[in-house]
């Protein structure tokens, strides 16, 4: 397929890089691309650049890494392209960077827009047992994920999925959305369609103390485990206070069987079961 539009591409982790590699597997290449700042990881602070700043420079593409993205106002008003691209960048654009593009802004969410506008939609389907999720694709606007909808796609959710699976899942499901329709939406073919905003839920950032599952029933248990599963993970504590952190479990009969724990201060153990 040829290229004959061009776009800036804004995104930061794992979930970003699917993304493009979806959009080069279908013929398409950002001519720029925007991303976070290299950062401090782990405990020895090693500076890290981001995902997609490896993707950028494996693939030979520009890149920005503003500390916001209205530091490059006049880089991206320079750039004279026809579309920006958002998936998962972490900053609020404002009005001033989303009235850039000739043909506005497009975003990729992963849930069933208006249900799970904000931060932790692929924890929140999981955490609300539901049985479909899906990805939106909206044009952008100075409102959290509130922007009028392109295209979006369903699919049901396995019981026992959890929010790394689920997260590669919506990254590729988005991507192919995402390729899939930007013929039409750049022809002008396609009817963006209002949100219902009365119908809209929200979603906030996930916290380390979330994981606590000391005092919840086995399905919240189940729910918690698979959406938190790898960060920020879950937890009780003991008759002495002690952290207890859950690294194995599994549903089974209504109950949440846990099959590996780590106590505090030791290493991990596996449970008879």
């Amino acid at each position: 397929m040829k290229q004959d539009f061009s776009f800036v591409y804004f995104g930061t982790p794992e979930f970003s890089t699917i993304v493009l590699d979806e959009l080069k597997n279908a013929g398409y290449k950002p001519s720029l691309i925007v991303t976070a700042p290299d950062k401090p990881i782990g405990r020895k602070h090693i500076i890290t650049s981001p995902p997609v700043k490896v993707w950028a420079d494996e693939h030979s593409i520009p890149c920005l890494q503003p500390a916001h993205p209205r530091d490059i106002i006049n880089e991206l008003q320079s750039t004279d392209v026809d579309l920006f691209i958002v998936a998962s960048y972490g900053y609020i654009m404002p009005q001033s960077i989303l009235d850039i593009p000739k043909k506005g802004v497009l975003n990729v969410h992963t849930s069933l827009l208006p249900k799970y506008r904000g931060a932790s939609p692929i924890e929140s389907a999981l955490l609300n047992g539901d049985i479909e999720t899906g990805s939106t694709i909206m044009e952008m606007v100075f409102k959290m994920d509130a922007g009028p909808i392109i295209t979006q796609s369903r699919f049901d959710l396995e019981p026992d999925v959890t929010k790394p699976e689920l997260f590669e899942m919506l990254a590729h499901d988005g991507g192919k959305l995402l390729a899939n329709i930007l013929p039409e939406y750049l022809a002008g073919t396609c009817t963006p369609i209002e949100q219902n905003h009365d119908e809209a839920s929200y979603c906030s950032k996930i916290a380390k103390s979330d994981g606590n599952i000391t005092n919840d029933d086995d399905i919240t248990r189940d729910r918690k485990y698979r959406a938190y599963f790898g960060w920020p993970g879950v937890f009780c504590f003991d008759e002495d206070g002690k952290r207890i952190k859950v690294t194995k479990a599994r549903y089974e009969n209504k109950k949440f069987i846990i099959e590996k724990i780590i106590p505090e201060g030791k290493k991990e153990i596996t449970l008879p079961n």
